[in-house]
């Protein structure tokens, strides 16, 4: 059985595929950057515990797809990739918190918030990005959920 399905369920139920909107804002509230994704969560029995594949498009016509993944250790969701470092941990019911650093960005940490809605369809996700101590910009991400993964499925 993956660790994650006991020992943190509020991120087990994340498992599926969504489809939203990202937008970034700088401190004043004006928009730096928005795309659209799909994000893959899959929690393989074998290999990494958490796997999550980014699928990114911009409306000029760029993409990136990026993998995240992640294993459980001490209670937590820990990663540390070529992209990103960090770990999450559940904050109570159907919440979940991230604290990471992105390696393309020297002196930035992110803290994300992901907040599940009832019935699990739904989900939304803010990103408060700190350099050097000040926040300077957030990420707010929208997302819904087009298909559930079944259990141990890693696609």
């Amino acid at each position: 059985m993956n660790p994650f399905a006991k020992n943190m369920p509020s991120l087990y139920a994340h498992q599926g595929v969504w489809e939203g909107r990202y937008r970034t804002v700088d401190i004043d509230g004006r928009t730096v950057d928005k795309h659209h994704s799909r994000v893959e969560v899959s929690f393989p029995e074998s290999g990494p515990h958490y796997l999550q594949r980014n699928h990114f498009t911009w409306d000029d016509g760029r993409a990136l797809e990026v993998e995240h993944p992640g294993y459980f250790v001490d209670g937590m969701l820990r990663w540390n990739t070529e992209h990103i470092e960090g770990a999450a941990w559940e904050a109570g019911e159907r919440c979940i918190v991230f604290r990471w650093r992105r390696h393309d960005s020297p002196g930035s940490e992110l803290t994300e918030l992901i907040a599940l809605g009832q019935g699990a369809t739904h989900r939304a996700r803010t990103w408060h990005w700190f350099r050097d101590g000040v926040c300077c910009q957030r990420t707010l991400i929208d997302e819904v959920r087009v298909t559930q993964a079944t259990k141990g499925e890693t696609k």
